[in-house]
């Protein structure tokens, strides 16, 4: 079981260069093999965690970028400065994804960076653990809503005029929209969601010959774990699935790579599932 040292961060989404260990975005899981050739990926939360990952390893494929994120500027140059180091344009777009005009900016700063969109990837989400369902003020669970859930309304609602045939949209969900979590409530609701939503505009956008999948991580190393949780939590976590491990986010981008690629051609509406070796039914 792999512990890590107690700590915490004072307000998310968190900063990954204040990470003790820092998480591993980059890996030997996947060989490039130019899978996203010339494609341009737009995608949320991109700054660090598993957004940066699923940033360099779609790089590595041969994919430029449009790196949207709130306000973590210091991450997110890391990031665009590994993207370029590949060889590919990161565009950084900081802003707040749970506002619809700020998405429909994104959406046009991406069209006239790039002059296209062929990937979405829904990734940016926020969660705020309470004791009980009475604690959950109405602030707190329209703003949990609004990044987790309505963010993916909003984009995907601004890029889907500029979305050909073979393009696809990723979103992140949970494995709590499975197995739900008692201090998690509205985020867990939200991460339900997102399963829901996947599923249905798979099957609204299918005869445009767009795809539309999901990823559910399990416990995985990101900002948002420090800036969420106590310490005592922080140093266990992960430790509760089979593998008794929290995942690395560099274990969760291969994933992406697949759906967004022509080798899953043939799947839409569907969720994968790197969490750890937890059986998940629905």
């Amino acid at each position: 079981m792999t512990l890590r040292p107690p700590q915490t961060q004072p307000q998310q989404p968190g900063i990954e260069s204040a990470m003790t260990p820092r998480p591993v975005s980059e890996g030997n899981h996947l060989k490039p093999a130019g899978r996203l050739l010339g494609k341009v990926a737009l995608i949320t939360g991109g700054d660090s965690g598993i957004g940066r990952a699923v940033a360099i390893a779609f790089a590595r494929e041969g994919a430029n970028i449009a790196l949207n994120y709130l306000n973590e500027h210091t991450d997110a140059i890391e990031t665009r400065t590994r993207v370029e180091t590949l060889g590919r344009s990161c565009l950084l777009l900081p802003g707040d994804v749970g506002d619809s005009r700020e998405c429909e900016k994104f959406v046009t700063a991406t069209l006239a960076k790039y002059e296209g969109i062929d990937v979405v990837v829904n990734n940016a989400a926020e969660q705020h653990p309470q004791a009980s369902l009475a604690d959950i003020t109405d602030a707190q669970l329209e703003r949990t809503f609004r990044t987790n859930i309505f963010a993916h309304f909003y984009l995907t609602r601004a890029a889907l005029p500029y979305l050909k045939k073979g393009a696809t949209v990723i979103n992140t969900t949970s494995v709590t929209a499975y197995r739900g979590s008692s201090h998690l409530l509205d985020y867990s609701a939200t991460k339900g969601a997102i399963v829901a939503f996947t599923r249905s505009l798979a099957l609204a956008l299918v005869e445009k010959g767009i795809r539309v999948n999901a990823v559910a991580p399990g416990p995985i190393w990101t900002p948002l774990i420090p800036a969420t949780f106590s310490k005592e939590k922080v140093a266990s976590f992960g430790s509760d699935v089979p593998m008794k491990r929290a995942g690395e986010p560099e274990e969760v981008a291969p994933c992406y790579v697949f759906l967004a690629s022509e080798e899953a051609s043939y799947i839409t509406g569907q969720v994968l599932h790197p969490n750890g070796g937890e059986i998940i039914n629905g």
